[in-house]
């Protein structure tokens, strides 16, 4: 697939993802519907709204690649995926139901088992992130294109990463270590790779957790702005793997080696 097509593809899909960021804003202000599901995780009406809605668009854009979705089980026992879209319509569910901003919507385009395109919406935060193809990751602020390529670092004196949770393993602490991290900050869903593209953050390490779609939007925009992830090894990422499950994951901004 060509890049003009990647770019027409994810400039359609802008529209979808603010629609669906008002209706989990609103459906949440009315009350969600909340179960639990086999894995012991949380799913709402929310999820499943938002579920609907971006892979009616995504049906109507590319007809001919499957779809794989966190709350969907159609083509999850697919063995042989090299182009398929990978979906997360609520990633940070427990934020998204216990009323906190960081929960996010996202889908990637895969490609050759690579992420070709991403978008992501923080719908509480008032923040939409996409990419494209290399130099071509972008923020709508005050409806203009921000090109995340060019932005900087924003903390010029010191190495900060965002992290899990604020009890860190001592293999991640091994980590910040070498990397020189002088503070970290917990952080829940996608948006981390989101800060991380935009320079406001460094760092994300993770030992292996959570799932492809949890990370291939992200994947998508920080690689397109510059940074890069790897496992702890330093492999590159590649996508439709068993049972979708990550590896461990060191996510870097453009300015650290």
């Amino acid at each position: 697939m060509k890049l003009n097509q990647i770019k027409e593809i994810t400039l359609s899909l802008l529209d979808t993802f603010k629609d669906a960021g008002k209706v989990a804003l609103e459906l949440r202000e009315k009350g969600l519907k909340r179960e639990i599901k086999y894995d012991n995780t949380p799913v709402t009406n929310g999820d499943i709204e938002v579920n609907n809605l971006l892979t009616k668009k995504i049906s109507s854009l590319t007809p001919q690649i499957p779809i794989v979705s966190e709350e969907a089980s159609i083509n999850k026992k697919n063995k042989n995926l090299n182009n398929f879209w990978l979906i997360d319509p609520i990633d940070g569910t427990s934020e998204y139901v216990n009323n906190k901003e960081e929960f996010t919507i996202n889908a990637a385009l895969i490609i050759n088992k690579k992420p070709a395109l991403g978008v992501i919406n923080a719908p509480d935060k008032k923040r939409l992130f996409y990419s494209y193809g290399p130099s071509n990751s972008f923020e709508i602020i005050n409806n203009q294109e921000i090109n995340l390529i060019n932005q900087k670092k924003k903390n010029i004196d010191s190495i900060t990463a965002v992290s899990y949770s604020n009890e860190l393993k001592p293999e991640i602490l091994k980590l910040h270590k070498k990397f020189k991290v002088n503070k970290y900050q917990k952080m829940k869903s996608s948006l981390k790779f989101c800060v991380i593209a935009t320079g406001e953050f460094d760092l994300y390490i993770a030992e292996p957790r959570a799932y492809e779609w949890d990370i291939a939007a992200g994947h998508a925009i920080l690689e397109h702005a510059g940074g890069t992830l790897t496992d702890f090894n330093g492999n590159e990422i590649l996508y439709g793997k068993t049972e979708f499950k990550n590896p461990s994951l060191i996510l870097k901004g453009k300015y650290i080696k």
